[in-house]
């Protein structure tokens, strides 16, 4: 019995435990574009060349709520003809309590889009699947080397900046 924390010390431990949670998701903007239709779903030929582009955004919502969106952008094209263009915003609301600042921009930029991003490809596949083409898979994303690489592109436009011309 002595190894064992009295019940009245848990709650004091959790409730200063680091932790983040899901509120919710959404789809805050969708777009579909198809303009060859219904042409474009009909043709054959070679396969298309697809160009596909993410970013991740947090907003704060409230002293511990954050709104965190990943922007997805597809678009295919074959012979410089474009067959479909997608944009999807999809985000989550997070509950993040008693995190160090120091680590809050890593869990909100990296660990909080991974949560949410197996959501946001089966949108963006059923959407291009329902504009008549076959869904688009898109691979697992590694938010940690995104966010590593966003970190250093704005430390060098900080250098740059502080440097005199």
């Amino acid at each position: 019995m002595a190894d064992q924390t009295p019940p009245e010390a848990a709650p004091a431990n959790a409730a200063t435990a680091p932790s983040y949670s899901l509120v919710g998701q959404y789809t805050r903007d969708l777009s579909f574009e198809n303009p060859g239709a219904p042409g474009s779903v009909m043709l054959g030929g070679t396969n298309p060349n697809f160009t596909v582009g993410i970013n991740v955004g947090v907003k704060k919502q409230a002293d511990d709520l954050y709104a965190v969106e990943i922007s997805l952008n597809a678009k295919a094209e074959r012979e410089k003809t474009v067959l479909f263009n997608v944009e999807l915003v999809y985000g989550g609301v997070f509950r993040v309590k008693n995190v160090p600042e120091q680590q809050l921009p890593a869990l909100l930029m990296v660990e909080c889009p991974r949560m949410i991003f197996p959501f946001a490809r089966h949108v963006l596949a059923t959407i291009v699947q329902l504009g008549g083409f076959p869904p688009l898979m898109m691979e697992p994303v590694d938010f940690q080397a995104l966010y590593i690489q966003n970190v250093r592109n704005l430390q060098a436009q900080q250098a740059a900046a502080g440097t005199p011309n």
